[in-house]
């Protein structure tokens, strides 16, 4: 019954995008049209972590007012929303046969445009709701994965103009993570991040606020998940979904032996009597299901040290590797990397929101921070209106 209220509100709510998504067509036709400079004098600054696993919004003056998971639950026949974020994932593995609940973004890049489009303008008018703005127009900076495709940039941009943005910016996450977590990316001392986001890790050196190299790698937290998925099938014949892998993960998940091993439970179906099971798992299992993901991220690391000029790793051995995106928390991460690269390995404050804030830091002063945008050409550092 819970379910089936939340997609009658969500439903309304498609109704009347429906009809804004009509009167947005006609109004963004121009970028600088005086009804879009009109609605922007009341509408608000925002800077929006599109991740594959969460979407998350900061609001210029208010910080992060928005942290969902990327879901959307769209009628099989019409493809229309019926609910957004934290109500879809609410709904995963449990939708009737007409509906299912997808993610509109794979490997931190947009796989269904439409559905992401009704997803960020889901968000925004969400920020808007106390601001008494009829049309949210705001000024958007969207975080991307370094090294996309201009097909890919294009997907973004044209996605956040269509949601409502009277005016899109786009900036490598990498670099938005950076300057969330307070890194000196502007000074002549070099800086490294790795941010281990849901369908991507990326990692980047920085000095005099350009990046000496960056790297990404589709091996993240869904990977994770699925490693804790094959696990339970293949030792204990156990299906379990994708709510449950992450879950364990979070609890229990490790990626260096800790002072008090854990105890989680895997629920699932049992794949040889077809009948619930269960059974209760160690941190120390768990850990060996990630041992190679775990691996992977470290080798990343390894392979931009290795790249990495001699004059930045002196400084990076005295301010070390700051590690941002949600799977940062995962237990013993900093521990194990700091081990493995002989070199201090820190987690940034709040380090899931990093990116998204660092985002909207842009908005603060772009006159002064714009040179970190990229643009929709391949290579371009300058960002097009």
């Amino acid at each position: 019954m819970c379910g089936y209220w939340h997609i009658r509100r969500a439903t309304a709510w498609y109704n009347r995008a429906s009809y804004d998504s009509k009167l947005n067509q006609e109004i963004n036709l121009l970028a600088f049209s005086p009804l879009n400079w009109f609605l922007g004098l009341f509408s608000l600054d925002i800077g929006i972590d599109l991740g594959t696993a969460n979407t998350l919004v900061y609001v210029r003056g208010k910080g992060i007012v928005i942290n969902e998971p990327s879901w959307v639950a769209v009628d099989k026949k019409t493809r229309r929303p019926l609910a957004i974020g934290s109500e879809a994932k609410e709904l995963v593995g449990r939708t009737p046969t007409n509906i299912v609940a997808v993610r509109p973004l794979r490997d931190g890049v947009i796989s269904e445009f439409e559905i992401t489009e009704a997803m960020l303008r889901y968000f925004i008018e969400k920020a808007h709701e106390q601001s008494y703005v009829p049309i949210p127009r705001p000024r958007v900076v969207v975080g991307i994965p370094s090294g996309v495709t201009e097909v890919e940039k294009r997907a973004v941009y044209d996605a956040t103009l269509a949601a409502g943005a009277r005016a899109a910016y786009l900036i490598e996450e990498p670099m938005a993570a950076a300057i969330g977590a307070g890194l000196p990316i502007g000074e002549a001392r070099g800086s490294m991040v790795l941010d281990i986001g849901g369908g991507t890790t990326e990692i980047a050196v920085f000095s005099m606020g350009g990046v000496v190299l960056s790297r990404s790698l589709r091996v993240a937290g869904d990977e994770m998940d699925e490693d804790i998925i094959q696990y339970a099938r293949t030792k204990y014949n156990l299906a379990i979904g994708e709510r449950m892998a992450e879950r364990v993960k979070i609890d229990v998940g490790s990626a260096h032996s800790l002072s008090e091993e854990r105890v989680a439970v895997l629920r699932g179906r049992n794949l040889v009597t077809g009948l619930p099971d269960s059974v209760e798992v160690s941190s120390i299992e768990i850990r060996g299901a990630l041992a190679e993901s775990t691996r992977t991220l470290v080798d990343l690391v390894k392979e931009a040290i290795d790249e990495t000029p001699p004059e930045i790793i002196a400084d990076l051995m005295e301010s070390g590797v700051c590690l941002a995106g949600g799977v940062s928390q995962l237990k013993g991460l900093s521990e194990r990397m700091q081990d493995e690269i002989n070199m201090d390995c820190w987690v940034a404050e709040d380090p899931l929101t990093c990116v998204a804030r660092g985002a909207g830091y842009i908005l603060d002063d772009l006159d002064s921070l714009a040179r970190f945008l990229v643009g929709l050409e391949r290579g371009s550092t300058q960002h097009i209106l």
